[in-house]
């Protein structure tokens, strides 16, 4: 560079070179990203940066977007994946969706054919601004290699800024391979978009103080904006000041912790049911970064039907948008709740408290302990027992697992649960522990998967072990489709509709099976963790459950432990989608 540019402030860069040290002014440590054709630039402009950002090369563009997600979830900064165009870009939408409906930053990198080709159905070519244009916070298409500085600027902010979500950059070849004199401070162009975060206004904040204060059966239903904006601790402090009850959402697990009394954990289709049954009965219900979402509400017109709502949200098109609010109010929760803690009063409520209590006790979650093998309940509390004084951080696939670890692993800080939530994306697990890992390399971070989502990505075991990841995999494999299998059973007369995962010539596959196992054990999970140089075991009793679980924990690299569980087993309580808590399954 010479002193006139270095006077100007500019840099003689490629397109490529501009990308990466962006991502270093941004403060990227980790960028998983899978190389092809249309990226090849980008890639070779990242080995000149080793030393200032970790690339690490995931098996399948999929499993490197879920694990940029778990990179973010578990520190609150964005995450960044790199793709190449065409299957590449394609591969990486459903991690995008996934980021969407969660509200993760995420940026999302992907490279394109050159401009002048665009449109032609060139090879490896998809339009993937106009595909994901739907499920992306924003998006761009960089066909000047002038606007590329800014608009990487725009990305993180947009991305970081207001209700977090991905961004997606998508950089033809030729302008990655172009030159420019770079100007690093040029400002962002984005009308109509402040970011600035909105506040409640005083007296927004004095009404509902004024409604805490004369409410009899308040409750708190928190939800993922508590974590996202960090306002866990604050959340504690209102508490502390009000003695109202909680409940979350399962985006909100950690925000409020749930060995406290005053938690009454999960609401929702497999929430608890005394949580349901407050939110039913309370009078005030005060949610904070919450969607209502339908797995929440069930039938929407019933849905805490005697209760006056407050409704904080930071995202003002989820205000009104599925239940209306007496106190609609468009807000960070952070800044509402520091404001709030500052003038409320506790009001007299020992009586709804004593009602809470009295329900947790009589219909808690439940298993049964006296079964001779191994339940998948058991399991994951047997886990929690040994890692809650750990730095421990979990991660789950989708299905009865999935439930199962919200219900049975007790969580006290945010950031720690990682949950595929609004897309119920299987296949989450596995990849986003690796992005995990890769963020909290002492910490220990455990996959409770179940067989069928840990397939949709296996193929990140041999990123764990080559990038020396020490993931750990709780295994609960009961050879089916868990949650599905249990929809058959519920509303379908047992009728099993391709829910069996092993060889058909078994009649377990069409329900016929008189034992609570499959009776074949395909496939060999321990077998296949160990080609991928894992270490495994399996495990059916469960007098042996403690020390496989001590061996898996103590492991120095990443493990499976395959666990033999029953598929008859039923996440309970279960409201039926569409009903109300007064159809609560409890048996």
């Amino acid at each position: 560079m010479s002193t006139t540019e270095a006077a100007a402030g500019t840099e003689l860069l490629t397109g490529a070179d501009i990308l990466v040290r962006s991502l270093v002014e941004h403060n990227v440590e980790v960028l998983f990203a899978y190389p092809g054709g249309a990226s090849m630039p980008m890639h070779q402009a990242l080995t000149r940066y080793k030393d200032q950002i970790r690339t690490i090369l995931p098996r399948h563009e999929q499993g490197g977007g879920f694990a940029a997600q778990g990179y973010a979830r578990s520190t609150g900064r964005p995450g960044v994946c790199m793709v190449t165009s065409g299957p590449g870009a394609t591969n990486l939408v459903t991690a995008i969706a996934d980021a969407k409906l969660d509200s993760i930053p995420m940026i999302a990198i992907t490279g394109q054919v050159p401009t002048k080709v665009i449109g032609s159905d060139a090879f490896q070519e998809t339009p993937i601004v106009e595909v994901c244009r739907g499920i992306t916070k924003h998006h761009y298409l960089v066909t000047d290699v002038r606007e590329l500085p800014r608009i990487m600027r725009e990305a993180f902010f947009i991305a970081t800024t207001g209700r977090p979500g991905p961004v997606l950059v998508d950089i033809p070849k030729d302008v990655q391979n172009q030159q420019l004199l770079v100007e690093w401070d040029a400002p962002m162009n984005l009308p109509g978009y402040s970011g600035e975060k909105c506040k409640a206004a005083p007296e927004q904040i004095r009404q509902v103080a004024a409604a805490i204060k004369l409410a009899k059966r308040p409750m708190i239903y928190a939800g993922g904006g508590i974590i996202a904006s960090e306002a866990s601790e604050l959340l504690r402090e209102l508490v502390r000041r009000t003695g109202i009850p909680v409940t979350m959402t399962v985006m909100g697990l950690g925000a409020f912790p749930s060995e406290d009394p005053l938690c009454l954990d999960m609401l929702g289709m497999h929430g608890s049911a005394y949580a349901n049954y407050a939110v039913r009965d309370c009078d005030l219900l005060i949610g904070l970064g919450v969607r209502f979402d339908d797995r929440v509400t069930g039938k929407l017109e019933a849905f805490a039907k005697h209760a006056k709502i407050i409704h904080v949200d930071i995202d003002a098109s989820e205000l009104n948008k599925n239940k209306a609010a007496h106190f609609p109010i468009c807000s960070d929760v952070g800044f509402f709740l520091a404001e709030l803690n500052k003038i409320v009063e506790a009001p007299e409520i020992s009586a709804w408290v004593e009602q809470c209590q009295t329900w947790k006790k009589n219909v808690p979650f439940k298993f049964d302990a006296k079964f001779d093998g191994i339940t998948q309940q058991s399991a994951i509390h047997e886990l929690w027992k040994m890692t809650k004084e750990r730095d421990t951080y979990i991660t789950v696939g989708v299905g009865q697992h999935q439930m199962w670890a919200a219900q049975f692993y007790r969580f006290s800080k945010p950031r720690t649960w990682l949950s595929s939530s609004g897309l119920g994306t299987m296949g989450f697990g596995l990849p986003a522990a690796m992005g995990v890992q890769a963020a909290h390399p002492d910490s220990l971070v455990i996959d409770i998967d179940g067989d069928g989502s840990f397939q949709m990505n296996i193929q990140e075991m041999a990123t764990c072990y080559c990038e020396n990841l020490p993931v750990k995999v709780l295994l609960l494999n009961n050879q089916h489709l868990g949650m599905v299998v249990q929809w058959e059973d519920r509303f379908h007369e047992k009728n099993r509709a391709h829910t069996y995962l092993g060889p058909i010539h078994h009649d377990e596959w069409c329900g016929k099976g008189s034992s609570i196992y499959a009776t074949e054990r395909y496939p060999d999970f321990v077998t296949i963790a160990k080609g991928f140089g894992w270490g495994a075991a399996s495990v059916s009793k469960k007098e042996d459950l403690r020390t496989a679980l001590q061996t898996m924990i103590d492991y120095p690299g990443p493990y499976v432990l395959d666990v033999e569980v029953p598929y008859q087993e039923h996440v309970l309580p279960m409201i039926p989608s569409g009903h109300t808590v007064d159809d609560i399954i409890l048996e």
